[in-house]
């Protein structure tokens, strides 16, 4: 299933180390925000409310950059990052333009993710594996759509809660409330 760190980008774990620091130094700092520098040099603008409201919804917490790196590096501390790759690799052929590359990449996402025995194998019902299967004798921008629901509602129901009561976290926000 999972690889472990390794599998875990470099500069995703680079930063989730960053954050860390990052919100520590902020927290110190009187006029409540920091500046750093990601690994490709352009400026980080952290702020104090920022961690409470990856609080609010799960959504939130996947649509801002630096939340979505401490939670996949959640994710790999929990043998689980494949569920995140997954569903990013899945976002990421959504949005791509409709080209001859688009059969050939679904195919790279069904065989790391889907397949059974698959290297990164996600877990998803018998059934959702054949309609996906399915999908890719045709392959559309959406075929992998029933695929990342399932996914991301599993990682809503389970992982996000897990996140939340997680000593990083709770680090974090308990710090930016007494901030």
């Amino acid at each position: 299933m999972c690889r472990g760190l390794e599998s875990l980008p470099t500069t995703c774990l680079e930063r989730a180390k960053e954050l860390k620091a990052l919100f520590g130094g902020f927290l110190q700092k009187p006029d409540l925000s920091i500046i750093g520098h990601s690994h490709k040099t352009d400026k980080l603008r952290l702020n104090k409310s920022e961690p409470l409201k990856w609080k609010e919804s799960f959504e939130n917490l996947l649509s801002n950059q630096n939340g979505l790196c401490l939670f996949r590096a959640f994710l790999v501390s929990e043998f689980s990052e494949e569920n995140i790759a997954f569903y990013l690799a899945c976002e990421d052929y959504r949005i791509t333009k409709p080209s001859s590359k688009l059969s050939a990449t679904a195919k790279k996402i069904y065989e790391e993710f889907v397949c059974s025995d698959a290297p990164r194998e996600v877990n998803l019902d018998h059934e959702t594996k054949a309609i996906t299967k399915k999908n890719l004798e045709h392959p559309s921008q959406s075929c992998f759509s029933l695929a990342q629901e399932k996914i991301y509602a599993l990682m809503e129901k389970d992982c996000y809660p897990r996140f939340l009561k997680s000593t990083t976290y709770l680090e974090i926000s308990r710090q930016v409330k007494s901030g």
